[in-house]
């Protein structure tokens, strides 16, 4: 589309507008404070522009704004001026000190135009804010008191009286701060170090700044200040001892540690990296014998050491750090080694009595061995530990100096366990320790203390009636744990009589295995059963004896015929109706 057409008819149009509009010369203004209410009245137009307020509708009142947003309008039934939207004066007039919105009031039949100004007045709706949280600060701990650092300023888009005043720091013994004001009446801080820094005690410092306007009621913003102290080379670096005692075994290999000192310093980095070495003090002969380790503070053995040749090495370590341009430091220690004699000789041990064999009912803490031990070296080397076995019945009990007996510590049993194999260990105290042993073995003989055991405690034995006599009946055996003649059993029958008859006389029992027999033939039709007792007995001294229950139950054969009585008259009974029957029953009944 061509527009130059209609901007010219556009600027003619203003022209001649122009010619026929009063425009009123003189500027009415106002003030209010940012942020007002909408709906808010700012001024009544009609009556300060001395206008009928009965014209304003027919007159087409109305209020053209020189900004991108209308702020406020015009009622054209009162005549008041009122806010529309709410007024940011910072968002209005961003870096302006004194903000001002401009407008013009339009009235139609006659034309008239009224200058209005409204001044936006600060209030203190900002709080102060840095443009970073955290400000990050390196201070060498060497710097002096009074030293300054420059600070990040806070910023507060209000303006007056509403902007930053002062500033605050967060209680330290190390920083404080120090306000300025700049050219155009900014404030910012200056932290200043007043009092020294000693990163060794303290390598943070955690500070707040605080930025508080002038308002009413103030306002403000914090920032965290993070002062890390960086090292210088202030502090030596320092044994965990002074003086050192050692002791070396003779003959230790070469390269063996003798021990690994150790030194520390407080500072950091290149300060605190330590390197070790023989003082100027330490013999010729100690540096042939050891050598130190430079990066380590390992002292080695060099050569050879023979505890007849030397017994004692003396020496000075020194520990120097890496501190920059020649500004090393040092601390020193003694050290002084003792050679020990090597152990080198094994522990004895001599068995000076031992009784074997013993009753397994022997009594507890009785002596059955008396052991000595003994150690050719000296110190620790030639003191010596004795020791059985936890798991064995025995314990070892000092009599004397290097003598122990052999004790019965619990109850023994045969039956158990028949004989023991009893290690004795002799541990000298040395370092690595050296040790020797002696097994003897301990037989337990057997004592009667074991009742012979049936297997059951009762027995029921049937017999067919009209058996052979002699015949074998049953085996009754029992069981005796014991050994020797405690185990050897006697069986016996315990007398009983029945009926004027002993039961030896009908039966017999074999008194070496237990075989019961009949000693006759046994008639159902007279003797049903026989009730008796076994006995098994052992041959100790004195003998233990159980017995067991035997029923012997006589069992029936179909041996006799039946027998006529002549005192009866028989009855003979026939099925009916079978002439050629076999007799069924004969009924004797007496008469």
């Amino acid at each position: 589309m061509d527009v130059q057409p209609i901007m010219m008819k556009y600027v003619a149009t203003l022209l001649l507008l122009s010619a026929l509009v009063y425009t009123a010369s003189s500027v009415t203004h106002y003030s209010i404070p940012e942020e007002m209410e909408v709906g808010s009245v700012v001024a009544n137009l009609a009556a300060d522009l001395g206008i009928d307020v009965q014209t304003l509708g027919r007159r087409k009142i109305r209020l053209d704004i020189l900004a991108n947003k209308k702020y406020l309008d015009v009622n054209k039934d009162s005549g008041d001026l009122f806010i529309l939207e709410r007024i940011d004066r910072e968002y209005l007039c961003t870096s302006k000190t004194v903000c001002y919105l401009k407008m013009e009031v339009i009235l139609e039949n006659p034309v008239r135009i009224f200058n209005i100004e409204l001044e936006i007045m600060d209030i203190n709706d900002n709080a102060p804010y840095f443009r970073r949280d955290t400000i990050n600060l390196d201070v060498s701990e060497s710097t002096a008191v009074g030293e300054r650092f420059s600070l990040s300023n806070a910023v507060d888009p209000d303006i007056g009286s509403n902007s930053i005043k002062s500033y605050h720091l967060s209680e330290s013994a190390n920083f404080d701060i120090e306000i300025q004001t700049g050219r155009d009446g900014s404030k910012f801080a200056d932290l200043i170090s007043k009092k020294a820094l000693d990163r060794e005690e303290q390598a943070i410092h955690n500070l707040i700044l605080t930025a508080v306007d002038g308002g009413v009621p103030a306002r403000s913003g914090t920032a965290s200040i993070i002062v890390r102290v960086l090292d210088t080379n202030d502090n030596a670096p320092q044994f965990d001892k002074d003086s050192y005692t050692i002791n070396l075994t003779e003959n230790s290999p070469i390269g063996s540690l003798v021990v690994k000192l150790n030194a520390t310093d407080r500072d950091e980095g290149s300060n605190s990296h330590i390197t070790y070495s023989f003082s100027l003090y330490t013999s010729e002969k100690t540096q042939t014998a050891f050598e130190v380790k430079p990066d380590s503070g390992e002292i080695r053995v060099k050569e050879m050491i023979n505890y007849e040749d030397f017994r004692i090495y003396d020496m000075e370590i020194i520990a120097t750090d890496k501190g920059a341009n020649t500004n090393s430091l040092s601390g020193k220690c003694k050290v002084k080694i003792l050679i020990t004699d090597m152990n080198d000789n094994h522990p004895e041990i001599s068995i000076k009595s031992f009784s074997s064999p013993v009753k397994e009912d022997i009594a507890v803490n009785t002596v059955i061995a008396v052991v000595s031990v003994s150690d050719k070296d000296s110190g620790e080397n030639g003191q010596v530990d004795i020791h059985i076995s936890d798991d064995l019945p025995f314990a070892l009990k000092e009599s004397s100096d290097n003598y122990y007996e052999l004790l019965v510590s619990e109850p023994l049993d045969r039956e158990k366990v028949p004989e023991y194999d009893i290690t004795i260990t002799v541990t000298d105290r040395g370092n690595p320790p050296l040790s020797d042993n002696e097994t003897i073995t301990l037989e337990l003989l057997d004592v009667n203390d074991n009742v012979p055991q049936f297997p059951q405690t009762f027995y029921t034995i049937p017999v067919m009636e009209n058996n052979a006599p002699g015949a074998l009946l049953s085996s009754l055996t029992a069981i005796d744990p014991d050994l020797h003649e405690n185990q050897y059993l006697v069986y016996f029958i315990i007398e009983k009589e029945i009926v004027n008859t002993s039961m030896s006389m009908l039966f017999s029992i074999n008194p070496e295995n237990g075989n019961l027999y009949a000693l006759k033939t046994f008639d159902y039709e007279i003797e049903k059963e026989f009730l008796f007792h076994i006995e098994a007995r052992d041959s100790g001294v004195p003998p233990l004896s159980s017995n067991v229950t035997v029923h012997i139950i006589i069992m029936d054969q179909n041996d006799n015929t039946p027998i006529y009585l002549t005192c009866c008259t028989y009855t003979l009974s026939f099925p009916l109706a079978e002439p050629a029957a076999t007799v069924k029953e004969i009924v004797c009944v007496c008469v």
